[in-house]
């Protein structure tokens, strides 16, 4: 809801400041319409880079629990201790975990709430580990997190190297895109290109150019957008006590 109430205002303050610079309300909507999807799409991305932060910070969960079973904690205290000593991003659901843990003592069932919790791919194959190293003994368990940490270090390293060549495209896209537009509001303090565009051919332009920009848009982002591995361990609570 913030997301879209953000959208509005800004939206809203780019119309009345292009009307005031154009006089022509037509472009003035116009480009309100093209800043509210800009804005919607930068507020979006940043929630999409807030959870690539999420992702990233698996690998140092692994480095934990390894630490803290070594120096000889059990496994649940190795989770609990994340709430204050893991990755910054992750301490408030390792809080709700240990909070969890201490009102009904189920492990397996705090550690469920955590897989449902984060949705992912990579969370869902450690806690499935844990679960299973919990329910079976647990000998091999830090060989499993090692192997575990290696293969999504990898996928990372990997999926970082594709965004870097995909980044550069969708820049030049971007400016592609937005260049027309920049165009036009230095041509629309001229009377007669404010004047043109106020008509309803004018309109229409403006119109077909909104649409041909989102379609143009979307489309790019379809052909950069990277596959995400599909969760297999999902609809599967095991009671481990």
């Amino acid at each position: 809801m913030k997301i879209y109430l953000r959208t509005f205002v800004l939206s809203v303050i780019a119309t009345v400041v292009i009307y005031l610079f154009t006089s022509a309300l037509s472009i003035a909507l116009a480009f309100g319409a093209l800043v509210a999807g800009t804005a919607f799409i930068a507020l979006r991305s940043k929630n999409q880079h807030n959870e690539s932060s999420l992702i990233a910070a698996w690998p140092e969960v692994i480095d934990h629990l390894m630490s803290g079973i070594q120096s000889g904690l059990s496994l649940t205290e190795s989770l609990a201790d994340l709430s204050t000593r893991g990755p910054e991003i992750l301490r408030p659901a390792f809080t709700e975990f240990r909070t969890s843990l201490y009102r009904h003592g189920d492990v397996g069932e705090a550690i469920s709430d955590l897989k449902t919790l984060f949705h992912h791919h990579g969370s869902d194959q450690i806690f499935e580990a844990l679960l299973i190293s919990k329910s079976l003994g647990g000998s091999e368990l830090l060989a499993i997190l090692r192997t575990l940490g290696d293969f999504l270090r990898q996928d990372l390293a990997l999926r970082r190297e594709i965004e870097v060549k995909h980044n550069w495209i969708k820049n030049s896209a971007h400016l592609s895109a937005a260049a027309p537009w920049m165009l036009l509001l230095l041509l629309s303090t001229q009377e007669t290109t404010a004047a043109a565009y106020s008509t309803p051919t004018g309109c229409a332009i403006l119109v077909a150019g909104l649409i041909m920009t989102a379609i143009a848009y979307g489309w790019m982002n379809h052909l950069g957008h990277l596959p995400q591995t599909p969760r297999v361990f999902i609809g599967n609570k095991k009671e481990v006590r």
